[in-house]
């Protein structure tokens, strides 16, 4: 019987403690989320991203050229935008974003740079655009003819 109890107590201590929640579990109540099971958005402010168009095309190319385009965005939600980042799907994309809240209304731009070194051909490339708005991600493409 010793043995049984001393068992239980030992599983609790390397559990954590019985009963109670362990210290790396999140309390819902923390979490805001504005979107609802029936996929409505509630009356919470959200930002809402929108791109005066999410696609360029370069044209013709000389391979070895350097050349970017800027993408127009505006927040048109109720709430501040937040970029949190931007992923190029090759490392001869790169993209530069603003690092600053964004309110409702204002706009901002996102400038892609396409460098086309080793390049030929038609080329491809996606930029993901992650935030803080509903939702989550935009996905920015360019294309070019390199010769």
């Amino acid at each position: 019987m010793k043995k049984y109890i001393f068992a239980s107590i030992l599983a609790c201590a390397l559990l954590g403690s019985c009963g109670s929640k362990s210290s790396q579990e999140l309390d819902t109540d923390l979490i805001t989320n504005p979107n609802t099971a029936s996929g409505t958005i509630s009356d919470a402010k959200v930002a809402v991203m929108t791109f005066d168009s999410d696609m360029h095309d370069f044209g013709m190319l000389s391979q070895g050229e350097n050349i970017a385009y800027s993408f127009h965005f505006t927040n048109a939600g109720s709430g501040d935008l937040i970029i949190s980042g931007c992923k190029a799907s090759c490392g001869c994309t790169v993209a530069d974003y603003p690092r600053k809240r964004i309110a409702p209304g204002e706009d901002g731009y996102i400038s892609v740079t396409f460098k086309s070194a080793g390049k030929s051909g038609m080329q491809y490339q996606e930029v993901t655009v992650s935030s803080n708005a509903q939702p989550g991600r935009h996905v920015l493409k360019i294309m070019a003819q390199v010769r």
